[in-house]
């Protein structure tokens, strides 16, 4: 079964799966990070939770922990797992060889690829926004862009790439990483935005300028109700 990213999905980010009781009432599936793990694979066959899994194995160049040797074949595995409903895949990765047999192997078990790009640095210009989204939704279900937000200004730029890929039919998950950004996480679902993440524990982010899980369902269904 693959996860469905028709409306958005508000994903719960954590390395321990057994924090997925506690993210039931506000989460509708959880993301997690098998590089912020020890035994992620052993965490998958043990978990017996009701969301369904997003899995992640972030590799060292795009912000995570996980080395590259192994990574990419620990994650096809992930996606034989019944709860894996999506996996992430890196835009860098899936243009690999691997990357694609992945996900193919994914494809097999009906998961859905959400596949991401990460800017720790800055907020592209409209252009490049445009060119990075467009692979990525060519390559996946899902387009997934964070960069970092310094301005408001910043922040207006990535929406309005959102709302126009949503306007073409196109599956998006963007935020604005930084303070600058933060209200990103909020508002963007009404761009077209369909993943959110925010940890549990608002002590646990697994990215600058997260929302705490309750805090954020908060925000987004406040704001729908009045869209």
């Amino acid at each position: 079964m693959n996860m469905n990213f028709d409306s958005f999905v508000l994903c719960a980010a954590t390395a321990d799966l057994d924090d997925e009781p506690d993210a039931r009432e506000d989460a509708d599936a959880v993301e997690f990070r098998m590089d912020l793990t020890d035994d992620p694979l052993d965490a998958l066959d043990a978990y017996d939770g009701e969301l369904p899994i997003l899995a992640t194995n972030r590799a060292e160049w795009e912000g995570g922990e996980a080395a590259d040797r192994g990574r990419l074949d620990a994650l096809g595995e992930a996606a034989t797992f019944d709860a894996v409903e999506a996996i992430d895949l890196e835009l860098d990765s899936i243009r690999t060889e691997r990357g694609q047999r992945v996900a193919a192997e994914a494809r097999e078990h009906d998961v859905s690829i959400v596949v991401s790009a990460h800017n720790f640095e800055r907020t592209p210009s409209p252009a490049d926004l445009r060119k990075v989204l467009d692979e990525a939704t060519s390559f996946g279900d899902v387009g997934k862009l964070a960069v970092t937000a310094h301005s408001r200004e910043d922040v207006l730029v990535l929406l309005a790439a959102t709302q126009e890929f949503d306007a073409k039919g196109e599956c998006v998950a963007t935020m604005a990483m930084g303070e600058a950004g933060r209200h990103s996480r909020a508002v963007a679902p009404l761009y077209g935005a369909r993943i959110g993440y925010a940890p549990v524990d608002p002590d646990d982010a697994t990215a600058p300028g997260q929302y705490d899980l309750a805090t954020l369902r908060e925000l987004v269904d406040r704001l729908r109700s009045h869209d």
